[in-house]
């Protein structure tokens, strides 16, 4: 799932990001409110951690902006922990507010529910289905034929990408973008070999291959069992 992050404090930032990314997720960061706002209009994210304290525009501005068109779920962080200012990120739209400091299990645990209430309203779906694969994108964990899949943050990053996209084909770009949050020239095989390492785990002990490579093109994940997909080169 990728998420955007508003915070200003470089140490604050890279912390978060640093964390979430361990745990598979993908993490943009602005560091004012007016690029941060412009990302989250522009873009499409799972959900947003938002800062009070931004230049630019502040917290509460980015959040009513972003609310007149937007209802990504929104978690504000803030050093400003009374009970007026959490009651006023709320009802400026936040959907939960956390102060600082702050655990990262709790900051991890309330993203979670944030995303789960957002699927639940009507966004997307947590548990994502293949043919015979599974993806429980709120448990992170995957699960073919039965039997859980042993998967590092990143290949899960990468399976769970590629199952949004089910019957899509991704190009490298762009699974560098949004699992590896690059844009890479020099190490152009990176994705190569994650995709290399997913096929063992997925693909191997089954003789229906979900992943498939489309030369030239990229990768994409479909059961071959679809009447009229399309063959891929694997």
């Amino acid at each position: 799932m990728r998420l955007l992050l508003l915070e200003d404090e470089a140490k604050t930032a890279s912390y978060i990001k640093r964390g979430l990314t361990g745990l598979g997720y993908t993490v943009d960061v602005a560091d004012d409110g007016t690029e941060g706002l412009f990302l989250a209009l522009e873009q499409d994210y799972d959900g947003i951690i938002l800062d009070v304290m931004l230049p630019g525009h502040d917290g509460y501005t980015v959040l009513e902006l972003l609310r007149a068109r937007k209802k990504t779920p929104v978690l504000m962080l803030s050093a400003r922990g009374s009970v007026d200012e959490r009651v006023k990120g709320l009802r400026k739209g936040a959907d939960d507010y956390l102060p600082k400091p702050f655990s990262f299990t709790e900051l991890v645990a309330r993203i979670q529910a944030l995303l789960r209430r957002g699927a639940g309203a009507g966004g997307e779906s947590t548990l994502l289905q293949v043919a015979d694969l599974q993806v429980d994108m709120m448990a992170r964990r995957a699960m073919r034929g039965g039997q859980r899949l042993d998967l590092t943050a990143k290949e899960f990053a990468l399976l769970s990408l590629l199952a949004r996209h089910e019957g899509e084909i991704l190009s490298k770009l762009m699974i560098a973008e949004q699992v590896w949050d690059m844009n890479f020239d020099s190490d152009a095989n990176v994705v190569e070999v994650a995709m290399r390492r997913l096929r063992v785990k997925v693909d191997a002990p089954y003789d229906n291959k979900l992943l498939h490579t489309v030369r030239g093109m990229g990768y994409l994940l479909e059961s071959r069992d679809l009447p009229g997909a399309a063959q891929p080169v694997d």
